[in-house]
């Protein structure tokens, strides 16, 4: 017999100490963007698990992967060798930098590593110095240790007194990192986009500056990329966008596809690790590193680092024109500082996002050019396989007709280009949308249009196309559009329009 919340809740107050707050749901299945819970109502998940599940709930390949290795082998210790184990720290020096891996069951542990190298390190190095510089706002883990490093005082100050080590200056100021460096400093640890915090990417050319520093110094520079990494920034790295390589990367949240592990990469110049210094009984268990090893191939075939870029950069375009908002991040770890309740206002105007009138919100553009970029468009995915919105964006700009990714975007749901496996393709018209309509799920001021892959534009244009008061514009991917809405009230006429 199924408990209700209300039993669970009461069970919960018995038996599981009080760390967390939860919500009045009891979750019992997922699939895909969405999970169910057990009345079946059905919600779309936006939490994904507190920045962990990169590929959903259920994912094909994920599922059938640690099903296969269940059956296997699921934990030996680390005692001996497991072909998952060392496949995966290959597979994640490929993906990042010439390093070596310590393979963990958490960020927080992973963070744990990151400072211990340090610490060692320091001693070799630097004549005994133990200091790490962080930052305010930080979040590193619930450790200890981890807590004392994060530079929240709500975190750590109930369990004062804390471990001695730690510094926390401004965030972007490296000024800051500058004074508060001496004799005793040993690292500089940085999220290369703050996330718990609220997703704050510091300004273009701190990374490099700090690494300079670093360098300079004779510090080690340790970047936690356990929320932006695995592709969640448009890069597999968020540091990839600077140009620059720590000395030590902490790695979790997605990298298991939902299943627990942490990873610590220590270049050779951090690399102080001995047989005896450090360990762990389930780090690096085969269960965990399949899971890991299958959500990679995942991300890798289906592209989603580049799509993560790319539909970043629509959805940044499009909620920055939106009135009174302040939108900042990285490809799709995006932020937007906004009232909770935010008044009506006219249909946004912006580039990215398909207004409703063809022409409404766009830069100014001479006919005869824009025809020729859209004819030269054509010409290109009869000729060879596009799969890419940038790569169509690069041969245009080769043939001299430079357009951004959002202008390109428009172009394709104008043109009914459709995305198959074989790239981009002319479609043809759709009459009744609601054919290739999976389902409808709103999010405030958001619709979220589910379609078969490959037909999103079609439905997008459909909608663009039909006037509708409320609707502002829509962002078309490969099977899903964003329909932003000026107005709750077109909600309903939006699914009527849908036939959901």
């Amino acid at each position: 017999m199924t408990q209700t919340t209300d039993d669970l809740h009461d069970l919960e107050h018995r038996y599981l100490m009080g760390t967390f707050k939860r919500l009045p749901v009891t979750l019992d299945r997922g699939e895909g963007v969405k999970v169910w819970d057990t009345e079946g109502k059905e919600y779309l998940d936006l939490v994904a698990g507190i920045a962990v599940n990169l590929l959903g709930h259920a994912n094909p390949a994920v599922a059938e992967a640690v099903a296969a290795q269940a059956k296997r082998l699921v934990h030996t210790s680390n005692l001996y060798y497991t072909e998952p184990q060392v496949k995966l720290a290959r597979k994640l020096v490929e993906l990042s930098f010439e390093s070596r891996v310590f393979l963990a069951n958490s960020g927080a542990e992973a963070n744990e590593a990151a400072i211990k190298i340090a610490r060692k390190w320091g001693k070799q190095n630097r004549g005994g110095a133990y200091e790490i510089i962080t930052t305010l706002g930080s979040f590193h883990g619930r450790t200890l240790t981890t807590i004392t490093a994060t530079g929240q005082p709500k975190y750590s100050a109930p369990f004062a007194p804390l471990p001695e080590g730690f510094v926390h200056v401004p965030y972007d100021d490296l000024d800051a990192i500058r004074q508060a460096t001496g004799p005793k400093t040993v690292a500089v640890m940085l999220e290369p986009v703050m996330g718990e915090i609220g997703v704050v990417p510091p300004s273009p050319g701190y990374l490099p500056a700090v690494r300079a520093w670093c360098d300079e110094q004779n510090l080690l520079l340790i970047l936690d990329e356990i929320q932006t990494g695995m592709g969640r920034t448009g890069r597999w790295f968020a540091h990839q966008h600077e140009g620059v390589v720590p000395d030590v990367m902490t790695l979790a949240k997605g990298l298991g596809g939902g299943i627990p592990i942490g990873a610590c990469l220590a270049g050779p110049r951090a690399d102080v690790f001995e047989p005896g210094d450090h360990g762990s009984t389930f780090g690096g268990n085969p269960l965990a590193c399949v899971a890991a090893l299958a959500t990679i191939e995942v991300i890798e075939s289906e592209g989603l680092v580049g799509h993560a870029a790319e539909m970043g950069e629509l959805l940044h375009e499009a909620l920055a024109e939106l009135p009174h908002k302040l939108v900042r991040g990285k490809g799709l770890m995006q932020a937007i500082d906004a009232p909770l309740r935010a008044p009506a206002h006219p249909p946004a105007r912006r580039r990215g996002a398909r207004p409703r009138d063809p022409e409404e919100g766009r830069p100014h553009v001479t006919p005869a050019l824009k025809e020729k970029r859209r004819r030269a468009i054509l010409d290109l995915v009869r000729r060879e396989p596009v799969q890419t919105q940038a790569e169509l964006a690069a041969a245009l700009s080769r043939l001299g007709l430079a357009a951004t990714q959002a202008t390109v975007s428009r172009d394709i749901q104008d043109l009914g280009l459709v995305r198959t496996g074989a790239g981009y393709r002319v479609g043809s018209a759709v009459a009744v949308p609601s054919e290739l309509v999976l389902s409808v799920a709103l999010v405030e001021f958001l619709a979220v249009v589910r379609t078969p892959p490959g037909t999103a534009n079609l439905v997008a244009r459909a909608i663009d196309e039909s006037g509708l008061e409320g609707v502002a514009g829509t962002i078309a991917g490969d099977d899903t559009i964003i329909v932003v809405l000026s107005d709750r009230a077109a909600a309903a006429p939006l699914k009527d329009l849908l036939g959901a």
